[in-house]
């Protein structure tokens, strides 16, 4: 009894999050344009407070991709412009790992017959997938995103897979895409005008988005062939 109690309880506080991010309308803030409005006072205050602003943007980070809500990729972006390549790959890496497996816990104890009603397409072919692939399978879906990383997360959290590996494979899975949107960050943080926007490195970074999965999937497809 006081286990599904508790249960409930996490539920409500899950819910009330979720809720609060719309009424108050968070997502106006996780916007390309709301990044380039604001990005002097975020680099001054990043400058007087490096620690502070890393850790706030972590946990913001962590939160919005453990309860599924949109703007992981704008947070991204935000992350690259604000920090820098390096320090946002390695902060951006460790919060979407970190995020990604709360999802996965909340779904495997808490959303079992919701994920189950809402992506119950999805739930068998992943769940063939693992059975005959195991940790390689949800390497390519983290590799080559088939699906949205927030439907893997919770369909992920109904199948056998440990929560260790699930987290080892999210984090190397996802690094290479990682490092694709922060770098297209640094250059989107970089236009000072109109100008900027066809500049050699912003659209090399757009290319680089584009091609990616492609490539990705290439690669793929050769590794699976060979076994």
């Amino acid at each position: 009894m006081h286990g599904k109690k508790s249960k409930w309880f996490l539920l409500l506080a899950i819910a009330c999050l979720i809720a609060a991010f719309f009424i108050f309308d968070v997502g106006r803030f996780l916007t390309l344009g709301h990044l380039r409005s604001q990005q002097q006072a975020f680099n001054h205050f990043y400058a007087d407070n490096r620690l502070l602003t890393i850790g706030i943007y972590f946990i913001l980070y962590v939160t919005v991709t453990a309860l599924s809500l949109p703007g992981a990729a704008i947070m991204t972006l935000a992350g690259g412009a604000l920090f820098g390549f390096w320090t946002a790959l390695i902060v951006v890496s460790f919060a979407s790992s970190i995020g990604a497996t709360l999802a996965f816990l909340v779904s495997r104890f808490l959303l079992r017959d919701w994920v189950q009603g809402r992506f119950g397409d999805k739930l068998s072919a992943v769940n063939r997938g693992v059975e005959t692939e195991g940790a390689f399978y949800l390497f390519s879906l983290r590799l080559v995103p088939i699906f949205p990383f927030f439907v893997i997360n919770l369909v992920m959290g109904l199948t056998p897979l440990k929560t260790g590996l699930f987290y080892l494979v999210s984090q190397a899975g996802m690094l290479p895409g990682t490092a694709v949107y922060v770098n297209a960050g640094t250059q989107l943080g970089a236009i000072e005008s109109v100008a900027g926007i066809l500049s050699p490195g912003l659209l090399f970074s757009f290319i680089l988005l584009g091609v990616f999965p492609l490539a990705a999937k290439k690669i793929l497809q050769l590794i699976k062939s060979r076994r």
